[in-house]
C-alpha cells in the first residue's frame, strides 16, 4: 500500500507539480473585472506574488514539498526498507537540487526544508543511514558549487539557509561523521567564505559590516567542533580558517601578482583588484589603497579562540604556534591600519591564550606535559610576538588627527595590559621557558624602557606623553622583575628572571642617570624637557625602594668584600646601590633640588648598607685622646 501511495501519487504530483511550474506562462495577468466607477473599470487587487500563473504553481508546489516533508518525518525509517526507495530518493534529491539552482526564493527554501527535516529529524535517532546522509551533504556541496541565482532575488537568503542546514545536520548527526565527511563539510564551509569574498557588492564591509553568508558561515563554526571520535580533525577545523586571518606573505602577494587573474569557485575570472588585499576584505576602497580592510578577519578571531581553547590538548599544542603567529600577524596591522579593530582583538585573544597557558602550567595540569622541543618551540613564538609588538608598535606616536582622545585613551589601557600579562604573570611565574626565551622577554622590556632615555635632548620635548608613560611602564616592569620582597613562592624561573633583569637594570638606569648628567650640563641654564626630568627622578626614587634577592646580587659586578657586608638590623639587600655609586656622586651637583636629595637618600642607604650610618667618629676621637 505505501508503494502504491508512493509511485502512483506522491512522487507523481511532485513531478506534475514542478512540470507546471516550469512550464507555465510568466505573463502578468489583470484580475476579473469587478465593476466600473466615474466611467473606469474596477479590477480586482492580485497581489505580485501571485500575478503569473508560474508563481501560482510554485505555490503549489511549496505545499507539495512540505507535505512530502510531513510524509518523511513520520515514516522514513520504513521507507529505507522498501526495495526500491533509494531510487525515489534519488529523484527527490535531484529535484531538490534544480529548485536550489533554477527556482524562485520559496521553492528553494522549501526544498531545502523538505531535506533538512527528514534528515534531522531521523539522524538524532540513528535512523539515518550513512548513504543518506552523504547524499544530502553531496547535494549542498553541489549546489554551492554551480553557478547559479539561487532563489532568483534572494541569493544569499537561501545559501544561508544551506549553511545553517549544514550546521544543524552535524550537530545532530556528529556520531556518524567520519574524517571523510567532516573533511568535506569543512571544504563546503571554504568554498562559501571565498565565494563570497568573492561575490559580495561591497557596500556592507564599506560600512564594517559583514556580508550575510559570512555572518552565517559566523554562527554555525561553533556548532562544528569535531566530535571525540574524530578528534584530529581540530587540526582540519582550525587550519581552514586561520587563512582568513593576516598572513606573512598577503601583501606580497597581491603586490606580485597584481597582473594575474584568478578563478572563483564558480568558474568565474576575477582580477585581483576586485578582491580583498588580504583576508577579510571585500572594500573596494580599501583595494585601491593599498589599506587592507579586515572586517570577516575581526569577526573570526574570537570564534577561533574560542574554538582554540576547547581543543583536546594533543591537537591544542600541535597548533598552538600557528595560532601565536596568525594573532601576532594581527596585532601588527595596528601600523597600516590603526583604525582598524583586528589589532586590537588580536591583543585580548593572545593575552587569553598565554594567561590561559601559564594557569595550567602552574596548575601541573595534565594536557601541558607535552615534549620538551614542542614546549620550546610555543615558548619562542610567544617570544617573537612579544618582540615584535611592543618594540615595534607600542608606545609610539601616532598622528595627532588620526584617532580620538578616547580611542588612544583605551588603546593605552591595551598597550599596559600586554605589558602587565608579560611582567606580573609570565615572567614571575613558575614556567618552563628555555634560558634564551626569558633573556628575550626582560630584553624587549629593556628595549622599550630606552625610548625616553636615548632621545636627543633636543626632541624628547617632542614626545607624546602616552610615549613617555609606556617607557617608564616598561622601567618599573624591570623593577619589579629585580625586587626581593621575601616571597613565598620564589623559584627557579623567578631566581633566574631576577639575575638577568638585575643586571640589565643597573645597565640602564647607570645609562640614564649619565645621559641626565650630560644633558644638564650640555644645556646649561636652559631646564631639562619634563619627560627626561621624570625618568631620572622616577628612577632614583625606585632605586631607593629596591631590595635585591642574595641570589641576584651575586651576579653583580661589584667588590666582594663590599658584597659581604651585612646590616644585621635589616634583611634587605642593597648592594646594588654600590654598581650606581659613581653616578651618584655625579648627581650631588645637579641643579634640580629634587634630584639631590633623592640622592641624598641613596647615599644615606649605601652608608647603611656598609654599616657605617652609626659610625661616631667623636666617640673614636676621645678614645684615642685618652690613651697613653
Amino acid at each position: 500500500m505505501w508503494e502504491e501511495c508512493l509511485w502512483n501519487y506522491v512522487f507523481p504530483t511532485l513531478d506534475r507539480a514542478s512540470h507546471m511550474a516550469a512550464t507555465s506562462s510568466k505573463d502578468e495577468s489583470r484580475g476579473k473585472e469587478l465593476g466600473t466607477r466615474g466611467g473606469k473599470a474596477i479590477h480586482m487587487l492580485i497581489h505580485h506574488s501571485r500575478n503569473t500563473a508560474q508563481k501560482q504553481w510554485d505555490e503549489t508546489l511549496v505545499l507539495v514539498l512540505g507535505g512530502i516533508a510531513r510524509i518523511l518525518r513520520l515514516f522514513f525509517p520504513f521507507f529505507k526498507s522498501l526495495s526500491n526507495f533509494w531510487s525515489g530518493w534519488e529523484s527527490l534529491l535531484q529535484f531538490v537540487e534544480n529548485s536550489i539552482v533554477n527556482g524562485s526564493k520559496e521553492v528553494a527554501l522549501a526544498a531545502i526544508n523538505c531535506l533538512q527535516t527528514t534528515v534531522t529529524s531521523h539522524s538524532s535517532k540513528g535512523h539515518m543511514p550513512m548513504p543518506y546522509l552523504i547524499s544530502v551533504i553531496n547535494v549542498y556541496e553541489l549546489v554551492l558549487k554551480k553557478p547559479s541565482n539561487y532563489g532568483g532575488a534572494a541569493p544569499d537568503k537561501v545559501k544561508q539557509e544551506i549553511l545553517h542546514g549544514l550546521g544543524e545536520l552535524y550537530v545532530q548527526a556528529q556520531g556518524l561523521f567520519n574524517d571523510v565527511m567532516y573533511t568535506q563539510l569543512i571544504a563546503i564551509l571554504d568554498l562559501s567564505v571565498k565565494q563570497a569574498m568573492l561575490t559580495n557588492d561591497n557596500f556592507e564591509t564599506e560600512f564594517g559590516n559583514v556580508p550575510p553568508v559570512l555572518r552565517t558561515i559566523l554562527e554555525i563554526l561553533p556548532l562544528l567542533r569535531p566530535a571525540e571520535h574524530i578528534s584530529s580533525m581540530w587540526l582540519v577545523l582550525l587550519r581552514e580558517f586561520l587563512q582568513y586571518l593576516p598572513r606573512p606573505d598577503s601583501r606580497m602577494q597581491s603586490e606580485d601578482d597584481s597582473q594575474k587573474n584568478h578563478e572563483a569557485p564558480n568558474g568565474t575570472t576575477v582580477s585581483p583588484n576586485k578582491v580583498a588585499v588580504s583576508p577579510g576584505s571585500g572594500s573596494a576602497a580599501a583595494t585601491n589603497t593599498r589599506i587592507p580592510s579586515y572586517i570577516f578577519a575581526e569577526k573570526l578571531v574570537p570564534v577561533l579562540v574560542d574554538l582554540f581553547l576547547e581543543a583536546p590538548a594533543l591537537e591544542k599544542y600541535i597548533i598552538y604556534p600557528e595560532i601565536i603567529q596568525s594573532l601576532g600577524r594581527c596585532m601588527t596591522t595596528r601600523r597600516d591600519n590603526p583604525d582598524s579593530a583586528l589589532w586590537r582583538l588580536g591583543v585580548q585573544a593572545f593575552n587569553r591564550i598565554v594567561v590561559d597557558y601559564i594557569r595550567k602550567l602552574t596548575n601541573g595540569d595534565p594536557e601541558t606535559s607535552m615534549n620538551k622541543p614542542a614546549k620550546t618551540r610555543i615558548w619562542k613564538e610567544i617570544a617573537d610576538v612579544y618582540e615584535i609588538f611592543l618594540v615595534g608598535y607600542c608606545g609610539r606616536a601616532l598622528p595627532s588627527n588620526s584617532l580620538s582622545s578616547v580611542v588612544l585613551e583605551a588603546d593605552e589601557s591595551l598597550e599596559m595590559s600586554i605589558l602587565g600579562i608579560l611582567g606580573d604573570t609570565v615572567l614571575k611565574s613558575p614556567i618552563d621557558a628555555p634560558s634564551e626565551v626569558l633573556q628575550r622577554l626582560v630584553s624587549t622590556l629593556d628595549r622599550c624602557a630606552s625610548r625616553t632615555c636615548s632621545l636627543p635632548v633636543e626632541t624628547v620635548e617632542l614626545m607624546p606623553p602616552h610615549c613617555s608613560r609606556f617607557s617608564l611602564t616598561c622601567l618599573q616592569k624591570l623593577f619589579s622583575l629585580s625586587s626581593y620582597s621575601h616571597e613565598v613562592d620564589w623559584n627557579t624561573t623567578r631566581s633566574e628572571v631576577c639575575k638577568t633583569s638585575i643586571t640589565v637594570l643597573m645597565t640602564r638606569c647607570d645609562y640614564i642617570l649619565r645621559r641626565f648628567v650630560a644633558d644638564e650640563n650640555g644645556l646649561g641654564e636652559y631646564p631639562l624637557p619634563k619627560a627626561r626630568l621624570q625618568e631620572s627622578i622616577f628612577v632614583l626614587q625606585e632605586l631607593a625602594r629596591l631590595a635585591v634577592h642574595p641570589e641576584a646580587a651575586s651576579v653583580l659586578p661589584i667588590n666582594p668584600c663590599l658584597g659581604s657586608a651585612e646590616n644585621k638590623e635589616n634583611d634587605d639587600n642593597r648592594s646594588h646601590l654600590f654598581v650606581l655609586l659613581p653616578s651618584f656622586c655625579e648627581l650631588v651637583t645637579s641643579r634640580e633640588l629634587r634630584i639631590r636629595e633623592l640622592v641624598r637618600i641613596l647615599l644615606r642607604l649605601i652608608a647603611k648598607e656598609l654599616a657605617l650610618e652609626k659610625l661616631s667618629l667623636a666617640e673614636n676621637n676621645t678614645s684615642i685622646r685618652g690613651h697613653p
